[in-house]
């Protein structure tokens, strides 16, 4: 092959964007990119620091943060790289290290929220029994099993997916290697492999959403009994950002990985893979910081401390 490519690599074809706003579209994904890890990166920060978010919801948002960094950190350097290069190509293995990743960061993000819903549950309807239930033992127990599910599903579903058969076209409509994109190229009846893929995903989507129903029905219920109008209003504001977070992510990837590819075209995959692989990371701790006012606190006490620093070098100067 020309241009040291080798015959095995693939080719992205990218979003497909007008070339004349190409630019444009680089500096917006840019920035959401700059923003996503600066905000994650920053919550991550404020709850290993501060004292007050060292509880078990804060433990697993932090977990959220570092799964996000990780995932956006898995497509988009690559598709900003290939917006502005001509050569556009991916190797077989860097391929398969990142449907591995991918698989790794959206399985255990699947898993993670919902065992966030249950730590709602247990702070919500079982308050004086939550230091107990949720302890720091449990939590790490927790998180690691969030990350052993989605490890498992990216060690499952990636060797099947190298070892099929490519011939012909090379070229990925797509800006990343996605499965359902990838197997547009075999050339070989991946019939069987895609009823597999599509019931894990099934089932690493009903786990995780059962938990998060039953969570939130029993909450709803306990809130519905309290005599408090108070306790309701808070009640209400720490469940609002995971439901928000939930219903984004959760419907992106009911539509990917459920709904029958007779109903996608690869452009519609092309616009939920980029929310869901570039929006949602940045939307999350955005959505958790800017309706939690401990992380809020957290945050201007941090910012407080950094402002002030320099005053008090310049007066013992």
């Amino acid at each position: 092959m020309k241009n040291g490519t080798s015959s095995s690599d693939f080719i992205l074809l990218g979003l497909l964007v007008n070339p004349r706003s190409t630019g444009i579209v680089f500096e917006v994904i840019f920035a959401i990119f700059v923003v996503a890890v600066t905000a994650n990166l920053v919550m991550i920060f404020l709850i290993q620091v501060d004292s007050r978010l060292h509880t078990p919801m804060y433990f697993l948002l932090s977990q959220l943060s570092i799964m996000d960094t990780l995932f956006i950190c898995t497509t988009v350097p690559k598709l900003l790289v290939d917006m502005v290069s001509k050569e556009k190509t991916i190797s077989f293995a860097a391929c398969g290290i990142q449907i591995f990743l991918y698989l790794t960061m959206i399985g255990s993000e699947f898993f993670l929220l919902g065992l966030m819903a249950y730590d709602r549950y247990v702070a919500v309807c079982n308050p004086l029994r939550y230091p107990a239930l949720m302890n720091r033992k449990v939590c790490l127990l927790l998180a690691a099993g969030a990350w052993f599910g989605g490890s498992l599903d990216g060690f499952l579903l990636t060797p099947i997916t190298m070892n099929v058969p490519y011939c012909g076209s090379r070229s990925i409509d797509h800006f990343f290697c996605e499965i359902p994109a990838v197997l547009r190229l075999a050339c070989a009846d991946t019939s069987l492999y895609e009823t597999l893929m599509y019931i894990c995903c099934v089932l690493m989507l009903l786990i995780p959403i059962s938990i998060i129903s039953t969570s939130y029905s029993l909450i709803l219920l306990t809130v519905h009994r309290m005599h408090s109008a108070e306790g309701r209003k808070k009640a209400f504001a720490t469940c609002s950002s995971h439901l928000t977070v939930v219903s984004i992510f959760y419907g992106a990837a009911f539509y990917t990985y459920v709904l029958p590819q007779a109903f996608h075209t690869p452009e519609q995959d092309k616009v939920v893979s980029a929310f869901y692989t570039i929006v949602t990371p940045m939307l999350n701790p955005l959505i958790y910081s800017l309706r939690n006012k401990a992380v809020m606190g957290a945050f201007k006490k941090i910012l407080a401390q950094c402002l002030s620093a320099p005053k008090v070098s310049t007066s013992d100067g």
